[in-house]
C-alpha cells in the first residue's frame, strides 16, 4: 500500500486525533446550514488556527449521506506545474483515519491524456490539499468506509486549460454522489507576498482588502468564468486557488449549456490580520457553497 503521510500535522494543525476531532466538531457546531446540500465548496487551506472556523461554514453545507466520492482540487505552491496532476498514493493519512484514493477515477482521468502524476514528495509537501483531508474525514466520519477521494493538484494553467479540465470534470460534478472541494485562500497582502495594491478611498488597508476580495467573490457567485478571469487580470488579486476556482467555474459553464441550474453563495469571510500599515501583511479566507437547483 502506498500512503500519503499527513506531513503538516503537528504544525499546521494538531496531530492529536482526539484534539482535532474536538476542534472540528466545535467549528462545525458554530456554523449554520443555510445553503446546502453542497455539490461543491470553496474553502481555505491555511493553518487551522487562522482559518479553521471559516472553513467550517463550507463543510457545514455538505450532506454526507449522499456523498460517495470527494474531489479535492488545490493549487501548487512549491512546484511549477503547467497541467493538473493526480496523487499516486492509495491512501491519505489523517489523524482521524486514512482516506482511500479512488483508483478507478484516477485511471479514467489519466486516460484523457491531460493529467500528470505527483511524486510522493511533491504530494506530501503541498498543503493546499492536505489541509482539507481532516475536514473531509470529520464530515464523512459516519460513512468512513463508503467513500473515496480524488486529490488533484492544479497547476498554473491558462484559461483555455481551465476550460479543458472543466469539461473533463463536468460529468463528475453533475453526479449527485460526488462532492467537489475547491481549495483556495483569498488576498495575500503585504510586501512579503509582493502585493501591496491599495485604494485609499476605501479607508484602512484591511477595509480595501475586503472590498477587493468581495468584488471577486461577487463575480464567482455569478458563475461566469470570463468575468472572474477579467477581474484577476485587472487587479491581479493574489487568490492562490484562482485556477482551481477557474476549473470549477468552467465545469459549471459546461453543465449550464446542458440545461443544469446551479447557484453559488459565499457564507463566511475572514482575514488573518487587520492591516493598517504598509508594513503589515494578511491572508484572507472565504467559504462558499454550490448547490444544484
Amino acid at each position: 500500500m502506498t500512503y500519503r503521510e499527513a506531513s503538516h500535522a503537528g504544525s499546521w494543525y494538531t496531530d492529536s486525533g482526539s484534539e482535532l476531532n474536538r476542534q472540528l466538531s466545535k467549528w462545525l457546531d458554530d456554523s449554520d446550514l443555510t445553503f446546502g446540500p453542497a455539490r461543491a465548496i470553496i474553502a481555505p487551506h491555511a493553518g487551522y488556527r487562522y482559518c479553521g472556523a471559516c472553513g467550517a461554514w463550507a463543510y457545514r453545507q455538505i450532506s454526507p449521506a449522499v456523498v460517495k466520492r470527494v474531489f479535492i482540487l488545490g493549487p501548487s505552491h512549491h512546484v511549477r506545474l503547467s497541467r493538473c496532476a493526480l496523487s499516486a498514493a492509495q491512501f491519505c493519512r489523517t489523524p482521524l483515519y486514512d482516506l482511500k484514493v479512488d483508483q478507478q477515477v484516477n485511471a479514467e482521468l489519466e486516460a484523457t491524456g491531460h493529467f500528470k502524476w505527483m511524486d510522493q514528495k511533491t504530494d506530501e509537501d503541498e498543503h493546499s490539499i492536505e489541509m482539507h483531508l481532516p475536514y473531509v474525514a470529520k464530515v464523512m466520519e459516519d460513512f468512513r468506509d463508503q467513500f473515496t477521494i480524488v486529490p488533484i493538484m492544479v497547476g498554473s494553467i491558462s484559461n483555455d486549460w481551465e476550460e479543458t479540465y472543466g469539461k473533463i470534470l463536468a460529468p463528475y460534478l453533475a453526479d449527485p454522489q460526488n462532492l467537489f472541494v475547491i481549495s483556495s485562500d483569498f488576498c495575500h497582502w503585504g510586501a512579503r507576498f509582493r502585493y501591496t495594491y491599495y485604494e485609499e478611498s476605501h479607508g484602512p488597508i484591511y477595509k480595501w482588502i475586503e472590498v477587493l476580495d468581495k468584488m471577486g467573490m461577487d463575480l464567482i457567485e455569478t458563475l461566469k468564468p470570463e468575468s472572474f478571469a477579467e477581474y484577476l487580470r485587472k487587479y491581479n488579486n493574489t487568490i492562490c486557488g484562482r485556477h482551481p476556482i477557474g476549473v470549477l467555474l468552467q465545469s459549471v459553464e459546461e453543465l449550464k449549456r446542458r440545461g443544469y441550474r446551479m447557484s453559488f453563495k459565499f457564507l463566511k469571510y475572514d482575514q488573518s490580520n487587520q492591516c493598517c500599515d504598509k508594513k503589515d501583511s494578511s491572508v484572507s479566507y472565504a467559504s462558499g457553497s454550490l448547490i444544484f437547483e
